[in-house]
């Protein structure tokens, strides 16, 4: 089982930081998320190399004795170059679908799916809105870009052992404030 884990409560928006850490309720779901994950079973982590993600895997690091494996792929999606308003570009990304995209989305979330089925059994991933969306869609054929809208620190269950990846369990749901 890999598990998706979206990164906890950021101290600043997506539209307002490149880069943000945790908010103090952030630091407090990445706590509660790192116990789940090791009552889950989960042993070793990798994260996006965003400071939200680190942050949020640093928790399940100190409770497992594990260092995380930084993944650039797992990371947030790119702004294209000349977007003015990111808030407005995200947006509309989102409610469209995966052939709207492009190509170059396309194969990211491919890379996505690719690196997740060379890890280890019981690997916690911490990602991003957007990227679980991606490898969620790509693995129920599903069109859209949004799928569902995991919540801070929700946990997305994804099996890469058969010859057929599968959603196991959508992570819980919440309202994101970049929508």
């Amino acid at each position: 089982m890999i598990y998706l884990v979206r990164h906890g409560e950021a101290a600043a928006s997506w539209g307002n930081h490149p880069n943000p850490g945790l908010s103090e309720l952030g630091h407090k779901q990445a706590e509660s998320a790192a116990a789940s994950l090791f009552d889950l079973g989960a042993r070793s982590a990798v994260s996006s190399p965003m400071q939200r993600c680190r942050e949020t895997a640093a928790a399940f690091e100190r409770l497992a004795g594990v260092t995380a494996q930084v993944e650039p792929v797992v990371s947030e999606i790119e702004t294209p170059d000349g977007v003015g308003d990111r808030v407005e570009w995200l947006q509309s990304y989102m409610a469209g679908t995966w052939e709207d995209e492009g190509a170059a989305h396309d194969a990211w979330r491919k890379k996505i799916a690719e690196v997740l089925a060379l890890l280890p059994d019981n690997t916690a991933v911490f990602s991003h809105f957007v990227a679980i969306n991606a490898v969620v869609s790509l693995i129920d054929q599903d069109a859209r870009t949004t799928v569902f809208r995991p919540g801070h620190c929700s946990i997305t269950k994804v099996d890469f052992s058969g010859a057929v990846p599968r959603v196991i369990e959508y992570g819980s749901q919440a309202a994101t404030r970049v929508l």
